[in-house]
């Protein structure tokens, strides 16, 4: 076999997760098979394997380019970061940013995700195998040890009372987000304008951001 130049083999590489990532649009991340991938690429089963050592190792891949591409850490950073505006406003703003990228990528990387999630949870060895092999940082990750803290330092640092303990609150506050993608998902998937599973993003962020102040202390407009 001809020797390929390192930018060939990425070039193939980056069509294989493209690939990987249409199937998972179409199918449920946890029943993509290796032969969905192959069959998308339009590759012969060897060849593939040229590349990869398997589907983890796609899925791998594909979870890290989402991250590089879709990131919002740094809008985020920009709110927790700023020193001017109230906590309300503060928290309001990190809610409305997630509903904007719900909303965006709802039924794309939030759906992607949704699925690994429960890949993870009914496999879950195998999503040890393939999140060890992700790169970056992701949104959630990031919301989860930054963002929902940083919140509750700044209430604390501006004389609030929280209503409960801060561990209590951020796990309610990262409970609350992953309740929120799976509803929107399924009103999505199965819902219409007259069921209860439709309901936008920003309808449920509006209500996680005033339920937020008001564990911490603050106050909501009547």
């Amino acid at each position: 076999m001809p020797k390929v130049s390192s930018e060939y083999f990425d070039n193939k590489r980056k069509m294989i997760v493209e690939a990987a990532y249409q199937v998972c649009l179409r199918k449920p991340a946890e029943v993509v098979t290796i032969s969905d991938v192959i069959a998308e690429t339009g590759m012969s089963q060897g060849a593939i394997y040229r590349y990869y050592d398997g589907l983890d190792s796609i899925l791998a891949d594909m979870v890290t380019k989402m991250r590089q591409e879709y990131s919002f850490i740094e809008d985020m950073d920009k709110i927790i970061n700023d020193k001017v505006i109230s906590f309300e406003e503060k928290t309001y703003s990190v809610c409305n940013l997630l509903a904007e990228h719900m909303e965006t990528h709802l039924m794309d990387i939030q759906k992607i995700n949704f699925d690994l999630g429960v890949l993870v949870i009914n496999e879950p060895e195998r999503g040890e195998k393939i999140m060890s092999q992700i790169k970056g940082d992701g949104n959630m990750d990031y919301l989860s040890k930054v963002v929902f803290p940083n919140m509750v330092i700044d209430a604390l640092n501006k004389g609030y009372k929280p209503k409960d303990s801060i561990e209590n609150i951020c796990t309610y506050l990262s409970s609350s987000y992953t309740g929120i993608e799976k509803l929107c998902i399924l009103g999505a998937c199965y819902g219409d304008k007259k069921s209860e599973l439709s309901v936008k993003p920003s309808q449920l962020f509006n209500t996680l951001a005033q339920t937020t102040i008001l564990l911490l202390g603050g106050k909501v407009n009547e």
